[in-house]
């Protein structure tokens, strides 16, 4: 048994929802274009929108995106023009992707060594245009983004079902939250239940607030679980080590009417289209140290004695001893 400190934090599950198949395509590219080392997943955002018969003018006054075949025999681009810039744009039929192979500056009338007409005709010449493509490499780190960004529009899209949810309990009752699966065909992933209680009892005056995750019995235990119990508890009221625990019921008491203010911080938050950060533990915790060394390099939660979940990246000699965890070790010791 050892010590470790409760910093907050959520398992990676990036990987849990990547697929060595099909890639969702993009619908947009950017034109704003600098110099890459190698090729470049464009992702979605202001420029030039992909369309089944290719790309069409974006947003800003100065992009040109044409067909560059004149060019280039051996390998179709698109090309992008802002300004000085120009990018050289490959698109993966089979997956609907936009990759910026080559970007440079044209300049020196297209006489200059560097310039980007002049790289890729010389490439062109020599038959190395392919070694522009995107290798397996490229691909799996494009599948990796593509879960985060799957992975931050569901965590969003939770946080606005907690707003919403403790909006309507704010001043006491009860509501139920479906929360769906990342994976839209995988339908509902958890169902939470969220209560708020008024106390008002003489010496004694606070909402009592309660959270119970119950998730489907296929993703019971997993990090996907986990990853969505620990955003709503960071929705409603970090650190996310301050609830108590018990099963899968999270309790936490504030004074009265502070439910009202977290509705009010949330929405700025939810608007902002931000998600709301975890906060440092203040404590240290006892925990089993079997697979403690590896759950912290990897980022995976450990159970404390007093039943807290926390990912352990702080030091915890800095940190002072959570009560409950050190009378249960106390306990443990007798």
């Amino acid at each position: 048994m050892g010590t470790t400190s409760d910093l907050s934090g959520t398992p990676s599950s990036a990987g849990s929802l990547s697929s060595p198949g099909r890639v969702p395509p993009d619908h947009a590219v950017t034109a704003r274009l600098r110099r890459h080392p190698g090729p470049r997943h464009l992702p979605a955002g202001a420029g030039a929108a992909a369309t089944a018969d290719g790309l069409t003018l974006g947003a800003l006054p100065d992009e040109v995106v044409q067909d560059v075949d004149d060019l280039l025999t051996k390998l179709r681009f698109l090309e992008i023009k802002t300004a000085q810039w120009r990018g050289g744009v490959w698109e993966d039929r089979v997956t609907g992707v936009h990759w910026l192979l080559v970007a440079g500056l044209a300049k020196g009338e297209h006489q200059d060594h560097d310039d980007f007409y002049m790289r890729v005709r010389r490439e062109n010449d020599v038959g190395g245009l392919h070694r522009w493509l995107p290798t397996s490499e490229d691909q799996r780190l494009l599948r990796q983004e593509t879960a985060a960004r799957f992975l931050t529009a569901w965590e969003l899209a939770v946080q606005r079902q907690m707003l919403d949810a403790l909006r309507e309990i704010q001043s006491g009752g009860s509501t139920r939250i479906d929360i769906p699966h990342p994976r839209s065909d995988e339908g509902r992933l958890a169902r939470l239940t969220l209560i708020v209680t008024p106390v008002r009892e003489p010496g004694y005056e606070a909402d009592e607030i309660e959270l119970e995750v119950v998730p489907l019995a296929a993703y019971a235990g997993s990090s996907l679980s986990w990853q969505l119990t620990v955003r709503a508890l960071i929705s409603l009221s970090p650190p996310e080590q301050g609830w108590d625990r018990c099963k899968n019921s999270y309790t936490n008491i504030a004074e009265p009417g502070a439910w009202t203010i977290c509705v009010a911080e949330l929405e700025k938050i939810v608007t902002a289209h931000e998600l709301a950060e975890s906060e440092p533990g203040r404590h240290s915790h006892y925990t089993h140290r079997e697979h403690l060394a590896g759950n912290t390099i990897e980022g995976h939660a450990v159970r404390a004695l007093c039943g807290a979940f926390f990912v352990p990246t702080q030091n915890h000699e800095r940190l002072p001893l959570w009560p409950p965890c050190q009378e249960r070790f106390v306990e443990l010791a007798d």
